[in-house]
């Protein structure tokens, strides 16, 4: 029989626990009793006991967040005591002089020691249209596992935009767009749109005469959802926010990251607040637009999306 050792558990009714060791265990040193440390205030859910929170996107889509770490934490606390914790104890005696939790995310946020942010973490699952996956996946900071259409007959879910929110393309941003476009113009896109999905059937027939999967998928468009799981800590949820929730972004991606962004608030509130203060609702001047300020002169510069961009800077600022 395999030998048994045994540890005391602090607070627990019973003083000790046997656990069984496996022999390949005890190859080398002895293996220690597993110390187990009960807590020093009662622990609460910071999902309030649910398995699933989810907020629709469009006609199919959807982002929900199906976990978060740490999922408990002391009673009266939020998730944003984790990142508070891990600080403490990178900097020990340095942070003596911030008095209150809040103050101390903040001071992280605002100086950019984004390291103990990295301590949180939430678990989505997310479905969208494959055009919207491709940008999404270029955030190569997460953990993803997506749906296999090698594997899987794809579902029939369609993106299809209303008429009004078809866009012209901007003028000054060859990855943008820029307002609503002629209706007639409009309806023709959607006719496109309806012809793309038509191949579905085609698609469906072909893989049960026994066309393979991963092959027939290719006929498909990216107007098709797809759906993942997308793991990934604070520090860089925040910065896909900051960058998908822009009014630079495009339109749809910006719904799914607005969802996200409401599905996480309750649970770091701290951390968003420092967030929309010095990240998403503020600006970060360069060289040039600091010299433009203090000498009240023009951009010191020929290029047009830079003038562009200063200008838009400068009505925020109320400069303009």
């Amino acid at each position: 029989m395999p030998p048994e050792v045994t540890s005391a558990i602090p607070g627990s009714a019973s003083s000790s626990t046997t656990a069984t060791v496996p022999p390949e265990a005890m190859a080398g040193a002895p293996v220690r009793p597993i110390l187990r440390t009960a807590p020093e205030t009662p622990l609460v859910d910071v999902m309030g006991g649910s398995a699933r929170w989810e907020i629709p996107v469009h006609e199919h889509g959807f982002v929900a967040l199906v976990d978060a770490m740490p999922r408990l934490v002391p009673e009266g606390k939020t998730a944003d005591f984790a990142i508070v914790q891990a600080a403490r104890v990178s900097y020990g005696d340095g942070t003596k002089h911030v008095n209150e939790d809040r103050g101390l995310v903040r001071y992280l946020l605002r100086h950019r020691h984004t390291t103990p942010l990295e301590m949180v973490e939430f678990k989505f699952h997310i479905s969208m249209p494959i055009f919207i996956a491709r940008q999404w996946i270029r955030h190569r900071t997460a953990n993803v596992n997506e749906y296999s259409a090698r594997y899987s007959i794809v579902p029939d879910r369609f993106y299809r935009p209303s008429v009004e929110s078809v866009r012209s393309q901007s003028k000054l941003n060859r990855q943008g767009s820029d307002g609503a476009i002629e209706v007639g113009t409009a309806e023709q896109f959607l006719e496109l749109l309806k012809d793309a999905e038509s191949h579905y059937q085609k698609y469906l027939s072909l893989t049960e005469q026994g066309v393979a999967r991963e092959l027939a998928r290719a006929a498909l468009p990216v107007s098709l959802y797809t759906q993942w799981y997308w793991k990934c800590d604070l520090h860089n949820i925040f910065h896909f926010l900051s960058l998908r929730m822009d009014s630079h972004a495009q339109l749809e991606i910006q719904d799914f990251a607005r969802a996200m962004y409401a599905l996480i608030k309750p649970i770091v509130p701290v951390s968003c607040e420092a967030f929309e203060d010095y990240r998403l609702n503020a600006m970060q001047l360069t060289s040039l637009e600091i010299e433009a300020v203090r000498s009240g002169k023009p951009l010191a510069t020929e290029n047009k999306r830079e003038h562009a961009e200063w200008e838009e800077k400068r009505v925020r600022l109320g400069l303009a």
